[in-house]
C-alpha cells in the first residue's frame, strides 16, 4: 500500500484528500507546513508527495527545489490555486511531476496520483543503450559515461520515450499523450514539454546549449539522435 504525504495548511482540503485517498486504497499522512514536511520525509520516505504551493513558513516551490537538490526522486504533485501558464512552468521547473489547480475534483487528483506511482513503480525488462547513455528499465536507473544521474519519474519516462523511438521526429502533441497521458490540446503544453526537455538536456548532454542527443526540430518537436549522425 503506497503512502502519500499531503502538505497543505487548509484543514478542509486535507480532510477531503485523506478521505478520498483512503477510499482509493492509499495511506495518507499530512503536514501543515514545510518544517513538518521535512521532518516527515526524512523519517518516513513517502511514495508520493502532494505539495501545496502556498505554505505558512515557506513556498512550496522552494521546498520542491530543496528536495530535488537532495536527489529525492519521489513523485511530487504541486497543488495550487494559481492557473497561469507561468505558474505551471515555474512549478515544473522546480522539479514537480504534475500540477493540479484548485478547485479540483478529488477523483481527478487520485487518478493523477495513480499515474505518477505507476510511472515510478511499473517494472520493464531490459536495458536501452544510446551513445554513452544506458537506461535500465527494470531499476529505472540511468548512467551517462558510467556515472549514474538522478532523474525525476517524468524525466525518466521522457528519456525512455526518446530512446525507444531513435531518430524519429516526435511532435509535442505525441510526447504529451505518451508521457503525460493527457488528451487535451492546450497551448501551455508546448512550454511545459520544453521545460522538461531543458532539464533533461542539462543532465545528459555535454553542453545543453549544443545538444547531441535531444535535437529540436523547429515547428514540430524533437528527435533523439543515437550517435550515428552526430
Amino acid at each position: 500500500m503506497s503512502n502519500i504525504l499531503i502538505v497543505d495548511d487548509d484543514p478542509d482540503i486535507l480532510k477531503v484528500l485523506v478521505a478520498n485517498l483512503s477510499i482509493a486504497g492509499f495511506t495518507a499522512d499530512t503536514a501543515i507546513n514545510c518544517a513538518e514536511a521535512r521532518r516527515y520525509i526524512s523519517e518516513n520516505n513517502p511514495d508520493l508527495i502532494i505539495l501545496d504551493l502556498m505554505l505558512p513558513d515557506c513556498d512550496g516551490i522552494e521546498l520542491c527545489r530543496e528536495l530535488r537538490g537532495k536527489h529525492l526522486d519521489t513523485p511530487i504533485i504541486m497543488l495550487t490555486a494559481r492557473d497561469e501558464v507561468t505558474d505551471r512552468v515555474i512549478g515544473l521547473e522546480s522539479g514537480a511531476d504534475d500540477y493540479v489547480v484548485k478547485p479540483f475534483e478529488a477523483i481527478e487528483l487520485v487518478a493523477r496520483v495513480r499515474a505518477c506511482l505507476r510511472r515510478k513503480t511499473t517494472p520493464s525488462e531490459g536495458t536501452i543503450t544510446a551513445g554513452e547513455i544506458d537506461i535500465d528499465l527494470a531499476t529505472r536507473r540511468v548512467t551517462v559515461k558510467g556515472s549514474e544521474i538522478e532523474l525525476t519519474p517524468r524525466e525518466f519516462d521522457l528519456l525512455c520515450l526518446f530512446a525507444k523511438n531513435p531518430e524519429k521526429v516526435l511532435s509535442r502533441d505525441f510526447i504529451r499523450k505518451a508521457v503525460w497521458k493527457d488528451s487535451k490540446r492546450l497551448y501551455s503544453w508546448s512550454r511545459v514539454i520544453d521545460v522538461h526537455i531543458q532539464h533533461l538536456r542539462k543532465k545528459i548532454e555535454k553542453d545543453p546549449t549544443k545538444p547531441e542527443y535531444i535535437l529540436t526540430v523547429p515547428g514540430v518537436g524533437y528527435r533523439f539522435c543515437t550517435g550515428t549522425d552526430k
